[in-house]
């Protein structure tokens, strides 16, 4: 085609990507433009001529950025069908434009260097090395012209390493022969990249000097130079990784002493950092790393060392804080190489310079940045725990270092919005709200807390010493509440006061190490008399800040193992909680108590529950006392909240059990629950929770309220439901009997044993909680019947939304995290309507609490009920059509689940059968809808119809729809499949807001379950059978992972297996396999549910392919199937007298014959394929005739014996 041709088309292309590129263009203009370069690249026949005319060096940017496109274009898609002299002709051009066909280095855009460096590895990819053999001398001849070319070869080798050996972007055995030729010229290559930096970085040291004297960099010649060293840098970095370990250690590690010395050279100080890092942190043979130690040498220590004090000296520059990481990540790397080294087999001896080391180390963990400090922590935890390096004088002289930091970085100051720390100007690079700074601290401290408990393993006694001393200063130090007084009064901390933050860090600390303390040293070792004495000091500090009393109560608890040695102090313990059990900053005060306050309180109650739990013995002796105490508590109805008053009782209920004479708990518990008991079976209550609308009109959800913070005329009322609900909830959940059988033999708890001879138990609070049954079922009924559509309309207009979620619930599903400050100083419920929510959303989950410990409390007492489960079907499962997802997923989780758990086999037939098989019919049915809805909603997205209903709101309900599918899918698993297949770790369904199921690409392949004797028994009901396996198979396609990829890899296959013997219909078999591979086009994407189902759909074709020609249909319709293969692999499963190939070769066959149905990411779905073609191979395999030659020229055998000589 003639010069003009090309020449006019060039002008009408230079006009389109004009028009592209401009901002004043409009859309229509734009997409016309669009479409004619798009058309131009693929259909146009002189593409080349074009493309190198328009990335002549006299166009603009844009234009030759252009033409490199379309050549890369060409390359990637035509090159298959291109004649070779064009190769030829394209190579030659593009090697040109590298030679002389750039600006210089300082004036080229980088966008044009990226697309001519991706154009020559796009040749690579499909020609080198059997076609073009010459390439590395190509490019060695191409460096030598000048800095320009040079740094275009680092881009080109760069992109090569991440092609092939980082991102695998061709196939197998291309990569292969790419990678096997690099590898065969590393020595070459290194040697050019190492000379190529040392070049460079001496002719630029010699422009600018020492870089103490410099000042800026002076002419464009250094700058090139600069420029040059940096992509050498960044190349290496590209190959560092991989690499035999014999080149990166190759000259005496010349490499590594070079990096060491560009650590100090500023403008290639992050690159060289980054490589040394990459080097560091290589993972393989021991032996090959042994040589990494030679930074622990005098030279390599003296130049990273000096490199942060430099680096540090200069303040907080984005640039030096960046390298400062690195050289932090490098020591840690460091750290973990002598951690893996020393006292291995590889003979390493602890380096001279351990000290110097860890004194560097100890500067970053002592450093402002309080992301530096928290990168220092796993390091520090692995030498700590090291088996020889542990016992090394030098590490043992660092532990009270190591704990002096960590009592500063306890402290949580950094807040990027404030200035009250250095830290501050650090966390404003590191993160972007007080939140995230907040979640990152909080995670930095649990783990501060591990190191700090592994020293005081090696040293408890420094520890505690600190412990205590930090105790007397903060007990001794007036309170300083700082610039941010507490909404909630005047003088009083809030969060982020310096008393309360040192409070907070002081606590932390003297928790991790006191614990440790008791673990590690023997009895006659504790320091007794220290820890009282400090414990003495505590109880008898007093303050009416909350906050503070909080720290204070938790040391109280740390302290208290001391009391085991002298037991005379534990009522001064009981008088010091029981007094935080009523705290109030103001007495008599009619305002809401603050979070902060509501703590103290339930602080002192959880302390208090945790001493009867872990020191029953110790208070025995007390428990009158106590007793008594409670009770005056009780007396006053509106002293303490519901919640208090339980907790209390809690604690009472957990001593009980240590009386191990079932008569007297029996009595105990009687007169502990009769206020319960007469309040609960009253008529007016009976009435009141029998009937939805007295159930209303008794909690005040059908007022009109005027001042909706302060009146609240039936807050009363409410407060008894919750109090006789948290009761029997306590009891149910702490009265036990004594865990050794002879003790519960002798206290009278064992009342027989079952045929196997097992113990058959009685719990003393059985009689108690089995009379107040029948009324908790009740209430559970009027509960679920509120949310029908007249019971709704019944509440109040204050109330129209006491039945939605609370906001709380909303933000953890969301995954939103809460306000800071508001945690502690707002009102706990800010209105009536919150308190009701509030009320509603804590009385539903108890009552299913309650029967969900029921089982595992009453055992055969509760299971024998009388109708036990009609009584759950007319109570639990009433009106669940009207019942919220975010209200159904409790009564799975914490009610149906555990009574699975617990059931014993006799029960199953006459209790959960006829439970589980009406619930999972309906739970179907309900799922089915719901992920209709979503399905339908995708597909009309695209419509922008006007909807009342927010995109917040459709997120949550998609995510509620979500955790409800988890949850059923879990409960099914754990109904049908026996414990023996199913691994623990899959079972558990993800946490609210914890779901990050784009990252979940773990492979876990279906186990080998068996269906469980409960499964067996479900499966013989044909309508739960058929519930049950269509729930399995439908989820498939649902748009959840996590669920597809449990329910797969658990309950499919199972399931299914159990129906194989009977006559299954053909519709139905296809119905399953077509099921699985719809769930494959939905989840193909990710690589566990890929493994999975792809596992799953083979199991199914091979066991019922020779039953049902009809999966042959199925198959018939995979996109872009090959027939030929198909009817090979047919062949070969139905012909019995084959031998069969590996399990994981068929299943490879049959994954490639499905192939068209496996998902891509959306990313990949609309891109163009591009086909890179296998050369002739370079490695041959070359069949030894040396077995056939022996075997075969001696008939006598004789020459056997050659196969075996050396």
């Amino acid at each position: 085609m003639s010069a003009e041709q090309v020449g006019s088309l060039c002008e009408q292309l230079v006009k389109a990507v004009t028009v592209i590129m401009d901002p004043a263009s409009t859309q229509r203009c734009r997409l016309e433009a669009l479409k004619f370069c798009e058309e131009f690249k693929e259909k146009c026949p002189i593409c080349v001529p074009c493309g190198l005319k328009l990335a002549e060096k006299t166009q603009t940017a844009i234009v030759r950025h252009f033409g490199l496109q379309i050549l890369e274009h060409v390359v990637k898609f035509r090159w298959n069908s291109m004649p070779r002299l064009e190769k030829v002709y394209l190579k030659n051009n593009v090697m040109v434009l590298i030679f002389n066909g750039t600006q210089n280095i300082l004036e080229e855009e980088s966008h044009i260097k990226d697309v001519l460096s991706r154009i020559v590895v796009e040749m690579i990819k499909r020609e080198w090395p059997q076609h073009w053999p010459d390439m590395l001398t190509e490019l060695d001849m191409l460096s030598k012209q000048g800095e320009t070319q040079t740094e275009l070869v680092m881009f080109i080798l760069l992109r090569l390493a991440e092609d092939v050996v980082t991102f695998h972007t061709l196939p197998t055995q291309r990569r292969r022969d790419i990678k096997q030729t690099l590898s065969q010229n590393m020595e070459k290559i290194f040697s050019f990249l190492l000379t190529t930096l040392q070049q460079n970085v001496n002719k630029y040291r010699r422009v600018v000097g020492a870089p103490q004297e410099r000042e800026t960099l002076t002419t464009p010649q250094a700058q090139a130079n600069c420029r040059v060293g940096i992509a050498a840098l960044n190349t290496l970095a590209g190959y560092i990784d991989w690499v035999a370990m014999s080149h990166v250690t190759a000259d005496n590690c010349k490499l590594l002493e070079m990096l060491c010395l560009l650590l100090n050279e500023p403008e290639l100080q992050v690159g060289a950092a980054e490589c040394l890092l990459i080097a560091v942190s290589r993972k393989g043979k021991l032996e090959g790393r042994k040589s990494l130690m030679v930074l622990f040498g005098d030279v390599a220590m003296h130049y990273i060392l000096s490199a942060a004090q430099t680096a540090d000296g200069e303040g907080l520059v984005e640039k030096h804080y960046v390298f400062l990481k690195r050289l932090c990540q490098v020591l840690c790397a460091l750290g973990s190489q002598l951690c893996a080294l020393v006292g291995s087999d590889s003979d390493v001896d602890t380096p001279a310079n351990l000290g110097k080391y860890l004194d560097s180390f100890l500067a970053f963990t002592t450093h402002p940045s309080q992301f530096l400090r928290s990168s220092t922590q796993i390091t520090w935890g692995a030498l700590f725990r090291h088996e020889v390096l542990s016992r090394d004088p030098l590490l043992l002289a660092m532990i009270p270092k190591y704990l002096c930091s960590s009592m500063t970085n306890l402290v949580k100051v950094g807040f990027p919005s404030k200035t009250d720390s250095p830290s501050c100007e650090y966390s404003r690079f590191d993160f972007d709200s007080d939140e995230d700074f907040n979640a990152f601290f909080n995670a930095f401290r649990a783990q501060q807390g591990e190191v700090i408990r592994v020293a005081c393993r090696l040293d408890p006694r420094t520890g505690f010493q600190m412990a205590g001393e930090w105790l007397k200063y903060q007990l001794a130090n007036p309170v300083d509440i700082g610039p941010m007084n507490s909404k909630s009064g005047e003088g009083l901390c809030s969060i982020f006061s310096p008393s309360f933050v040192q409070w907070d860090a002081m606590t932390f600390f003297s928790e991790s190490v006191i614990s440790q303390m008791f673990r590690t040293l023997d009895k006659e070792e504790i320091p007794v008399n220290d820890g009282i004495d400090l414990l003495q000091l505590v109880l008898n500090f007093e303050t009416k800040d909350p906050l503070i009393l909080s720290c204070v109560l938790t040391n109280v608890s740390a302290l208290f193992p001391f009391v085991t040695y002298r037991p005379e102090y534990l009522p001064q313990v009981l008088s010091k909680l029981f007094t935080s059990v009523t705290f109030e900053v103001l007495e008599e005060s009619k305002a809401p108590r603050t979070r902060a306050v509501k703590n103290v309180r339930r602080h002192a109650c959880s302390s208090i529950i945790k001493m009867c739990r872990d020191y029953p013995q110790l208070v025995l002796p007390n428990f009158e006392m106590l007793y008594n105490h409670v009770k005056q508590l009780l007396s006053n109805e509106l002293l303490l909240t519901q919640m208090e008053k339980c907790a209390l009782m809690e604690a009472l209920v957990l001593i009980s059990n240590q009386f191990k004479d079932y008569q007297r708990q029996k009595i105990f518990l009687e007169e502990l629950m009769a206020p319960v008991a007469n309040l609960w079976l009253s008529e007016e209550m009976q009435r009141v929770l029998s009937d939805p609308e007295a159930f209303i009109s008794y909690v005040g959800a059908d007022n009109k309220i005027t001042d909706p913070v302060l009146e609240d005329p039936s807050g009363l009322n409410r407060s008894r439901i919750s109090f006789c609900v948290h009761t029997i909830l306590g009891v149910v959940k702490r009265a036990r009997w004594p865990t050794t059988l002879e003790e519960a033999k002798a206290g009278g708890f064992v009342i027989g044993c079952m045929p196997s001879g097992t113990p058959i138990y009685r719990n003393p609070c059985t009689e108690q909680v089995l009379k107040l049954l029948d009324n908790l079922l009740a209430l559970i009924r009027t509960y679920n019947n509120l949310y029908m559509p007249e019971m709704v309309a019944k509440m109040g207009e204050t109330f129209a939304k006491a039945l939605d979620m609370l906001e709380v619930e909303k933000n953890a599903i969301l995954g939103l995290p809460q306000p800071l400050l508001e945690l502690y100083d707002s009102p706990v419920y800010k209105t009536i309507l919150e308190r009701m929510q509030g009320f509603f959303c804590t009385l539903y989950d108890n009552c299913f609490h309650i029967l969900g410990n029921a089982g595992p409390s009453m055992q055969q007492d509760f299971y024998t009920v009388e109708g036990l489960a009609n009584q759950f079907l007319n109570s639990a499962f009433v009106n669940l059509n009207n019942i919220p997802d975010y209200r159904l997923r409790p009564i799975l989780r914490v009610f149906v689940k555990p009574l699975v758990l617990s059931c014993p086999v006799e029960h199953y037939e006459g209790l959960l059968c006829p439970m589980l098989g009406p619930l999972f019919t309906y739970l179907h049915m309900r799922l089915s809808q719901k992920w209709q809805v979503i399905s339908q909603r995708s597909l009309l997205c695209e419509e922008d119809t006007a909807d009342d209903n927010p995109e917040s709101q459709e997120m949550l309900e998609e995510q509620l729809v979500r955790l409800l599918t988890r949850e059923v899918m879990d409960l099914i698993t754990v109904c049908c499949v026996s414990k023996k297949g199913a691994t623990e770790q899959n079972s558990s369904v993800a946490a609210d807001g914890d779901d990050d199921e784009m990252m979940f690409t773990e492979v876990t392949l279906p186990c080998n379950a068996e269906l469980s004797e409960l499964g067996k028994c479900l499966m013989k009901q044909e309508d739960v059978c058929t519930a049950v396996l269509i729930t399995a198979y439908r989820s498939l396609s649902w748009k959840d992972t996590l669920s597809c990829q449990k329910t797969t890899a658990q309950l499919c296959w199972p399931l299914l297996r159990q129906v194989l013997q009977g006559n299954l219909l053909p519709d139905a078999v296809t119905w399953f396999f077509t099921s699985v591979l719809k769930g494959l086009q939905t989840h193909g994407q990710h690589d566990g549910c890929m493994a999975a189902l792809v596992h799953l759909a083979f199991q199914i074709y091979e066991a019922l392919r020779p039953r049902y020609a009809e999966l042959r249909v199925v198959m018939e319709q995979v996109p872009e199937i090959q027939t030929e293969s198909l009817e090979l692999f047919d062949a070969k499963l139905l012909n019995p007298n084959l031998l069969k190939a590996s399990e994981k070769r068929r299943k490879d066959n049959f994954k490639r014959l499905i192939a068209g149905y496996i998902g891509k990411p959306l990313g990949e779905q609309f891109r163009k394929e591009v086909h890179i073609r296998n050369l002739p191979s370079l490695f041959k395999k070359v069949k030894s005739s040396l077995e056939t030659d022996v075997v075969e020229n001696n008939e006598d055998g004789a020459g056997l014996t050659a196969l075996f000589e050396p």
